[in-house]
């Protein structure tokens, strides 16, 4: 099979008419190159490959919209391709988000073999518990926890980088963790 080359204004002009060869002439080129800048947002191949395909299925489905007299193809396949990996980083910020942020009144508790409901972080000595971090830790955790800021609003307040405060409550509930765990076992 003869591998076809496209000007850039033939190629524009064959997708936008919908030729499927042109279109997979368009992926065969563009593809590695729109996976990289997915993948150094992601970070994480599997996801980085199924972000790849959505591009190209939106980069199918709204070819109409391209205006090359706005910029070169690639650019503008190069923003839908970062558009989608910022969504899913967002979509998956916002999953992480909403199973740590739970109300007092979901907070169930083991002991023995029944469930107390509608416990409060009081009731079983987890403000006792975060007392015991570090300072560091404990500013984060009484913010993030107790007084409910999002981590861009910590990052924010205590003016510290957004990642360095998601490390910290990392290290925060890494070492909470431990010490209820230590706490119930005793």
């Amino acid at each position: 099979m003869i591998k076809q080359n496209y000007t850039h204004d033939q190629l524009i002009e064959l997708v936008r008419n919908r030729n499927q060869q042109a279109f997979s002439y368009l992926y065969d080129n563009y593809s590695q190159a729109l996976f990289g800048v997915i993948h150094s947002i992601l970070n994480d191949f599997e996801e980085s490959e199924d972000v790849l395909q959505k591009t190209f299925l939106k980069i199918w489905n709204s070819f109409s919209s391209y205006d090359e007299k706005k910029g070169r193809l690639y650019t503008w396949m190069l923003n839908i391709a970062r558009n989608l990996a910022i969504d899913t980083t967002r979509s998956r910020h916002e999953k992480m988000k909403t199973k740590i942020q739970s109300r007092d009144e979901n907070v169930d508790r083991y002991e023995g073999k029944m469930f107390i409901e509608e416990t409060s972080h009081e009731t079983i000595g987890l403000k006792k518990i975060v007392q015991t971090l570090k300072e560091e830790h404990k500013v984060i955790i009484d913010l993030a926890y107790f007084e409910g800021y999002t981590q861009e609003e910590i990052s924010k307040k205590l003016n510290l980088p957004l990642g360095s405060v998601k490390t910290k409550v990392r290290q925060a509930i890494l070492r909470l963790r431990e010490l209820t765990k230590d706490e119930y076992l005793n």
